[in-house]
């Protein structure tokens, strides 16, 4: 159980830039929260204040 889990982590990498740190996962994003933040709002999502 514990090898399927680490192999996993391994495959999480930013579709951008490459990195395998902060990954957005949720809705098959996988990104990074950095170039998700550059590229959300042509994706749809909106800052609230």
């Amino acid at each position: 159980m514990k090898r399927d889990i680490r192999e996993e982590k391994r495959k999480r990498v930013c579709r951008i830039c490459g990195t395998k740190n902060a990954i957005v996962r949720k809705y098959g994003l996988m990104t990074c929260r950095r170039c998700f933040k550059d590229i959300a709002e042509k994706l749809g999502f909106k800052k609230y204040d």
